[in-house]
């Protein structure tokens, strides 16, 4: 595997042909000055075991000794980002380089290996990587927002194969709807030879001694034929719609607990309009499909075999002629396929971005309203459906243009078989009968091949939605549970050791984070917004795995424990209250479903939430529609405390829990946490500082670090940051009670 960029690397060694590879660490580039921003420059930056060197148009113009780099950084800017360094003294930064916006992502990730480098001075960089995916090897385009497949170059046969795994359990339902198949075409091309007989023998005898007996068992025999063939056409269809519900239930299952088992990082990639999509709209278009589309392609292929193997026995140069026109309506297809697979492509990602749009605005209907943006926000989606209809006029008014040319084509042997047979007709050689019976099969003939024609319009749209599923179950599962994972019973120490994040590789979120918490302690996170509290709880219950460091409980690395035994084992009421759509009861209930009615009482006590629900019209069984919009922010939340503390978890995370309450309740509630604290760990993060005055410590981040710690009356003695938020809060309150 290439360790570096090709190309840079050959420049390196122009610049210093003594330069090994072996020797560097990192290699990256940047294409703008740092001293002049209009002015481009070929700049290559290295990093070597004794040195950061930056080399401009051919020379090293700059070396720095690591001994004087505390850390570098990426700072993104309008349509650019800088590089630089911040000296281990004084922690101010230095400019060492500047790009435009496509060098962004690889000076970030030059930036954390470097890092990476400084503080443990091991070059493992396997966990560093959040890419965006990078761009396509076959078209050199970039991957589309939230994907690590081009949908442009998806393989035909990978697509029909994977299609094909997902259908195997139904193969036996498909064998007797293609036997069904058969039959309904034997029919079919049996009915234009009774027809013959019939017109020959019988309807257009001159003589009165026709057998009646005959005639009327032509007859019956064409009511029997019709009769089967409706018959053998009911047993496919109840077959047929059997396995492709089948296969629709379980392909849905598949996306749905695939989406599931994604870390939280790989579904932010992706809108939930696009997810609901994929689980509800693209399953939905395979079922089409399968259950009609392919079976009527199959039974029309079927029919255009018979009919020809008939008109092969009876004059193949016929046949050759009625089919010449065939093989180029299939080249056109062949080279129209690219252009009409990205139309389609383009279509789907217009109608998903129109989904998106129409989920966030119904799910902020209250602040659409609030701020009375209804008309701005009919804007937004109009717009986006004027870009879906522009993708779908293009697309049909492409298709509208190609399948009448097609068409055309293919109905040439009409014409042809129309002279063959007036030929025969006046020369004789042709009895009535089997002009009905040729002209019954030509019928048969062109509705097949104009149904094969539709068929790659079809076929596009399945194999469309086919990528967009097979891009999610390709997708890789970064947190995965180990082979060997642990089912452990946590008692609640908590060790984060030289831990660092960030949410992707411009910036780090957390820097070299050091805490450890001991079983039972109630630990406040404080610190101003951003500084990432509520990512390192995320961490702590394996929302992300970290990129830098180990955080361990009880002293085993969370990455070998289960995590549905570490969830279970964690109680959470986020800064983000969630109640899910129906009663107070199920929402209460829903991480304990076989609490009883005892224990639910209990914990909605202990949160102060059962007195406001026995209040309402129907108590706990009081549906609270989506979001539990029909409560207000304080109740929501209460009912979220209390769905935690019913969980009875050894650890307990409060994001914010209190921050919807009245300073009445928030009392009550305080004390009820501090009581239900004793003997289970309580990690809380509050901005309203009062809020945590009962915990035991208090941990002050700044700038992704952990800058103070200690207990309120230790943190105010030192006069830093927390001596700072506390004063200017006390100064806020004063002005809000005047």
């Amino acid at each position: 595997m290439q360790r570096f960029h090709p190309r840079f690397l050959e420049e390196l060694k122009k610049i210093d042909p003594n330069v090994r590879e072996e020797d560097l660490i990192c290699l990256a580039a940047a294409n703008l000055d740092p001293v002049e921003p209009s002015k481009k420059s070929k700049i290559l930056l290295t990093l070597t075991a004794d040195a950061l060197t930056v080399y401009a148009d051919g020379a090293a113009v700059r070396t720095v000794p690591l001994a004087e780099i505390s850390s570098v950084q990426t700072s993104p800017g309008v349509g650019c980002v800088s590089f630089s360094y911040l000296q281990k003294e004084s922690e101010e930064p230095v400019l060492l380089a500047r790009a435009d916006a496509r060098y962004q992502e690889p000076l970030a990730q030059f930036g954390k290996r470097a890092n990476h480098y400084l503080r443990y001075g091991n070059t493992d960089f396997s966990r560093l990587s959040k890419g965006s995916g990078g761009t396509c090897p076959r078209c050199g385009k970039p991957y589309p927002r939230g994907m690590r497949s081009c949908p442009r170059c998806a393989s035909k046969k990978q697509v029909l194969g994977r299609l094909l795994s997902v259908a195997k359990p139904e193969f036996p339902y498909f064998l007797l709807t293609v036997l069904f198949f058969f039959l309904v075409a034997g029919v079919r091309v049996l009915i234009p030879l009774i027809n013959r007989r019939m017109v020959d023998d019988y309807i257009l005898q001159e003589e009165a001694n026709v057998f009646w007996l005959g005639f009327v068992g032509v007859v019956l025999s064409l009511l029997g034929a019709n009769i089967v063939q409706r018959i053998f056409g009911v047993l496919r269809g109840y077959f047929l719609t059997i396995s492709s519900n089948r296969l629709a239930i379980r392909l849905r299952d598949m996306v749905f607990r695939k989406i599931q088992e994604l870390s939280i990082a790989k579904i932010a990639d992706r809108t939930a309009g696009e997810l609901m999509k994929r689980v509800n709209a693209d399953t939905r278009e395979i079922r089409m499909f399968i259950a009609y589309n392919l079976p009527n392609v199959i039974e029309q292929a079927l029919m255009l075999i018979g009919i020809m193997v008939v008109l092969f026995w009876y004059d193949w140069r016929l046949a050759l002629l009625i089919l010449l026109p065939a093989p180029i309506a299939v080249l056109a297809f062949r080279v129209f396929w690219r252009f009409m697979r990205a139309m389609f492509n383009r279509t789907w990602e217009m109608n998903a971005k129109g989904n998106a749009i129409l989920h966030d605005i119904f799910s902020g209907i209250r602040v659409v309203k609030s701020y009375g943006m209804e008309e701005a926000e009919e804007k937004r989606f109009l717009d986006a459906a004027g870009k879906e209809r522009d993708a779908q006029l293009r697309q049909e008014r492409f298709w509208a243009l190609l399948k009448p040319c097609l068409d055309f084509l293919i109905g040439i042997g009409e014409y042809i078989l129309l002279f063959y047979v007036g030929q025969k007709m006046l020369s004789g050689d042709m009895t009535p009968g089997e002009m009905s019976q040729f002209s019954a099969y030509a019928g048969m003939v062109f509705a097949p091949l104009s149904a094969l024609m539709m068929f790659p319009r079809q076929f596009m749209h399945m194999m469309t939605s086919m990528t967009r599923i097979g891009e999610i179950m390709d997708e890789e599962n970064e947190m995965q549970d180990n082979t060997d994972a642990e089912e452990m019973k946590i008692r609640g120490n908590i060790d984060i050791d030289r831990v660092s994040f960030g949410y992707d590789d411009s910036k780090e979120v957390l820097r070299d984070i050091d805490l450890h918490i001991k079983e039972g302690e109630f630990v406040g996170l404080v610190g101003r917004s951003g500084v990432g509290k509520s990512t390192l709880i995320n961490l702590i219950m394996r929302m992300y795995d970290v990129d830098e460091g180990a955080i361990l409980i009880d002293g085993v690395d969370i990455t070998q424990i289960s995590q549905k035994d570490l969830r279970s084992q964690m109680g959470v009421v986020l800064q983000e209250t969630f109640l899910f759509t129906g009663t107070i009861w199920q929402n209460l209930t829903y991480a304990k479903p076989n609490a009883t009615y005892e224990e639910v009482i209990q914990a909605a006590k202990a949160a102060g939430a059962h007195e406001f629900i026995i209040r309402l019209p129907d108590g706990y069984q009081t549906y609270v529609g989506e979001r539990g919009h029909t409560l207000s922010g304080g109740e929501r939340q209460r009912i979220a405390i209390a769905r935690a503390l019913l969980h009875d978890p050894r650890i307990l995370i409060l994001d914010e829990a209190t921050s919807a309450l009245d300073t009445e309740t928030e009392k009550l509630i305080q004390d009820a946490l501090q009581m239900l604290s004793k003997g289970r760990t309580t990690i809380a993060i509050a901005h309203r500082l009062s809020t945590l005055r009962n915990a035991t410590r208090l941990v002050v981040l700044d700038d992704g670090r952990v800058a103070e710690t200690g207990t309120h009356e230790e943190l105010m003695a030192k006069e830093g940051i927390y001596y700072g938020l506390v004063m200017a809060q006390r100064e806020m309150t004063k002005i809000e009670s005047k």
